[in-house]
């Protein structure tokens, strides 16, 4: 049985996958991360899950850009310092909202201190109450899917791609084959970093969060992502679209997208609870 989180958790997946399965801010989260399976390097990837009081938590993937110098560095150190500004704010009583930007900003510090040139995504969703909002820099992604299948939210991905996909340029499918698909345009850790603040979104009972670095996105389409996410447990979710990424990183399923990369994500759902009806002669 998954336990209550009361502290942040970090997995940094450095060598081998690592996973983690709690209850938050009335929901159940799993976050899972592992190395490509095609180098004997670090991971670059780092994920967290931070509570924020009893009923918010913030969740992120940080993904360390590919062929710069300590990509790990700097997904990790932007984690890090995010999550220490949240503790920060929280005894503040600060607004989540004003916590996760003042947050982004101290890890955009965090990264640029390092003054070894990297840089590295950042994705954030907060949940409170019933409440979504996500937070976007660079590509790796975040989506709310209903019960049903609807696509409630995905973030546009910061990249020449991204741009063509959302100007309807580009399908979605033929983005995940296209040459510049590995081109990013917007990084934490640079003085031109900038933030994407999504709209307040209301969830619905049974909604599912996914974050997600682009060895997921890159390698799995958008539709089959929701069908395997959208119902049944979610443990059993991430098993099935970590399972078929990694078929398609080895190249396993012909004419599918095949890029060996880090994968990292994290599902959130908050169960159904059926309203109970008043009976004044109950007792």
């Amino acid at each position: 049985m998954a336990k209550l989180l009361d502290e942040a958790v970090l997995l940094d997946g450095a060598l081998t996958a690592d996973r983690y399965a709690a209850c938050a801010a009335g929901g159940e989260v799993v976050a899972y991360t592992c190395p490509s399976p095609d180098k004997d390097t670090v991971n670059e990837d780092t994920v967290a899950v931070v509570p924020y009081g009893p009923d918010a938590v913030a969740l992120l993937v940080a993904d360390g850009a590919g062929g710069l110098p300590a990509g790990k560095r700097a997904s990790l150190a932007a984690i890090s310092a995010l999550v220490a500004s949240l503790h920060s704010s929280i005894a503040e009583s600060m607004l989540l909202r004003t916590a996760i930007l003042d947050g982004i900003e101290s890890a955009n510090r965090a990264v640029q201190d390092l003054g070894n040139g990297s840089a590295t995504t950042l994705t954030v969703v907060t949940v409170e109450g019933v409440t979504a909002r996500a937070y976007q820099i660079g590509d790796s992604e975040a989506m709310i899917v209903g019960q049903r299948g609807l696509l409630k939210l995905q973030t546009p991905v910061h990249s020449p791609t991204g741009f063509a996909v959302e100007a309807g340029l580009l399908d979605q499918r033929d983005a995940l084959h296209h040459e510049e698909r590995h081109l990013v345009s917007n990084f934490l850790g640079t003085a031109d970093m900038r933030i994407d603040v999504g709209t307040e979104l209301m969830l619905k009972p049974r909604d599912t969060i996914l974050l997600a670095s682009d060895g997921l996105m890159d390698n799995v389409h958008v539709e089959e992502i929701i069908d395997r996410i959208r119902i049944g447990p979610i443990s059993r979710a991430v098993d099935s679209v970590v399972e078929l990424a990694r078929q398609r990183m080895e190249g396993a399923v012909a004419e599918q997208p095949s890029k060996p990369d880090d994968l990292s994500l994290i599902l959130y759902r908050k169960p159904y609870r059926p309203k109970r009806v008043h009976d004044p002669e109950h007792r």
